[in-house]
């Protein structure tokens, strides 16, 4: 029996101890959902795509970082990359005050936003690779989906609380409100999270006499997971890059709550139901989640009045919840103890890119058509996942 494979008392314990960095970083991310896009089109006076195009820079850079944090995590220990994710988020948050301090310039303003992005995009590959591995690290593989699980509880918890924090703190009375109180607290956070490290002791990398997986190899291992994550991962950028702006054209009050609900109701099905991939099998898991993730979609295409877009971030969010664990618990664990951060940055990178790219194809979208057009887009990406999915259920059966 390997060393992370010693059993514990309370998995659930241990994986908290240290997915509170993950959580520091992603209520960071949740600060600007609200209010990025629309500073950048209304303050800033850029058009939709250009909004679209500084809201997915995160996950572009976020793609970007994932094979250099599984590699440095197999063979540097978790603990250091988690700490450059912490100090990566912290540039984040001073590029955001700087931002808005400099509103009055817009395109300096704007190419700060931008650097801001790239910042938090590495911020969240490295911490949150880095945070996944030292807790199946510590709480043994046989409790692999318990990290897993935890680990988005705490992403999608923290976007949730972000996102009407940094809502309610945009509408501060100057100069303190906009961008500079949410670049402001986007940079206190990570910077507790930096004391708070300092206290912890890391996991030393396993030790391997084999050559480290490549890159590709990890790619083409997790690809079909992969994929039929991605599909699912564009209804979740149609309502984290658009859904404000789509408030904002109907003249609505309440995205930042609206966004709540969806994470609220994302985290509440993770705890929920995490224990049904075990028991239904992670590709019947998925199947439904996605069917869920499609209705919700279909439902804000159709119907344009508060309480459908509600509901339908609602189910999107319930739909989208189990769909990485559900998939990734069955691709991390293909590559073994000493590759499992490469699997794990591999696998990840579907969802990163399918993020990013739904943040410039569904604002051209929007552009030369209408949102309804957007949402039933991110709803067929759904149904293209369903038949992933199923592919894989068959093929492991």
């Amino acid at each position: 029996m390997t060393a992370e494979d010693t059993p514990v008392t309370s998995p659930t314990q241990r994986v908290l101890a240290v997915v509170l960095f993950n959580l520091l970083v992603y209520i960071v991310i949740g600060l600007p959902n609200a209010v990025l896009t629309i500073f950048v089109q209304n303050t800033l006076g850029y058009s939709t795509t250009i909004a679209g195009l500084a809201f997915s820079l995160q996950y572009l850079a976020t793609f970007a970082a994932r094979p250099s944090a599984g590699r440095l995590v197999d063979s540097r220990g978790p603990k250091p990359v988690v700490v450059i994710g912490l100090v990566a988020c912290l540039l984040s948050g001073i590029a955001m005050l700087a931002a808005g301090l400099l509103a009055h310039l817009p395109a300096l303003s704007l190419s700060i936003i931008f650097l801001s992005r790239l910042f938090l995009g590495w911020a969240e590959s490295w911490a949150a690779t880095g945070v996944i591995v030292w807790n199946i690290r510590r709480v043994g593989t046989k409790n692999t989906s318990v990290a897993i699980s935890w680990n988005g509880i705490c992403s999608y918890g923290g976007i949730a609380l972000g996102a009407p924090v940094g809502a309610a703190l945009a509408h501060l009375a100057a100069p303190f409100g906009g961008l500079n109180s949410v670049g402001g607290l986007s940079a206190l956070l990570p910077l507790l999270g930096l004391i708070i490290i300092a206290f912890y002791t890391g996991v030393k990398p396993l030790p391997s006499t084999d050559k480290p997986l490549p890159f590709k190899s990890a790619l083409r291992l997790v690809f079909p997971h992969g994929m039929a994550l991605a599909m699912g991962g564009i209804g979740f950028g149609a309502i984290s890059s658009f859904l404000a702006l789509y408030y904002e054209v109907h003249h609505w009050s309440g995205a930042g709550h609206t966004l709540t609900v969806f994470g609220v109701v994302f985290v509440a099905i993770r705890f929920l139901f995490a224990s049904q991939i075990g028991r239904r099998g992670g590709a019947n898991v998925a199947i439904v989640s996605l069917s869920v993730e499609a209705v919700g979609l279909a439902l804000l295409g159709f119907v344009h009045t508060p309480i459908a877009s509600v509901i339908g971030a609602a189910l999107t969010g319930a739909g989208f919840s189990l769909l990485f664990p559900a998939l990734g618990v069955l691709a991390v664990n293909r590559a073994g103890p000493q590759n499992r951060g490469a699997a794990l940055g591999a696998y990840s990178i579907f969802i990163d890119l399918a993020i990013a790219c739904s943040g410039l194809l569904l604002g051209q979208i929007i552009e030369y058509s209408n949102y309804t057009i957007m949402f039933l887009t991110a709803a067929f990406c759904s149904l293209v996942g369903i038949g992933i999915s199923r592919a894989l259920g068959q093929r492991r059966g």
